[in-house]
């Protein structure tokens, strides 16, 4: 039995330009691929948030093939998160408990809203730190970081919310 789960999560800022994306395992080694379906789904992104005038969610942006599919959220000062799912899932070892487990061979939209969420908190507190300045986000860096690295925001503690974030979501939670 296999579970979806969270294969990236990615901030882009209001001018389209990536922020901080992570990319959870097994697809540290497909960066440039998460980047280039990130950058292919902000048309469609910014056309539904023309379209939505009552919530921040937006949806099932693209779903690239059945394995991978993109979800949109839109904060209020337009900086655009998404996550990219991976619907094929992990496959879960036997364990004891594994009657509370059913299968799940897609998730709705609204099963995402508590990371989106958790995500939305985990930026805010970014902004509040004063010794975070977000105008050195824009700087290009002069080497490339590792596969494992985050890209753009590089602040700690930001960073290992958003991972514990990306870990811990499953369909059917209710809060992270």
């Amino acid at each position: 039995m296999a579970l979806p789960f969270i294969a990236c999560i990615a901030f882009v800022a209001k001018n389209d330009h990536p922020l901080h994306v992570t990319v959870f395992p097994p697809f540290r080694e497909s960066r440039l691929r998460f980047l280039i379906l990130i950058n292919s789904c902000l048309d469609i992104f910014d056309l539904r948030a023309r379209n939505t005038f009552i919530d921040q969610d937006l949806g099932l942006l693209q779903a690239l093939d059945e394995r991978l599919a993109v979800y949109g959220w839109l904060t209020n000062t337009g900086v655009k998160i998404l996550i990219i799912v991976d619907l094929a899932g992990r496959h879960l070892a036997a364990s004891p408990q594994k009657h509370d487990i059913t299968s799940v061979t897609g998730i709705k939209h609204s099963e995402l809203k508590p990371a989106f969420r958790a995500l939305q908190t985990a930026y805010i507190g970014l902004l509040q730190n004063p010794f975070y300045t977000p105008d050195k986000q824009n700087v290009v860096p002069q080497n490339i970081p590792p596969d494992d690295a985050p890209l753009g925001i590089t602040d700690k503690k930001f960073v290992t919310e958003v991972k514990r974030i990306g870990d811990s979501w499953r369909p059917g939670l209710t809060s992270i």
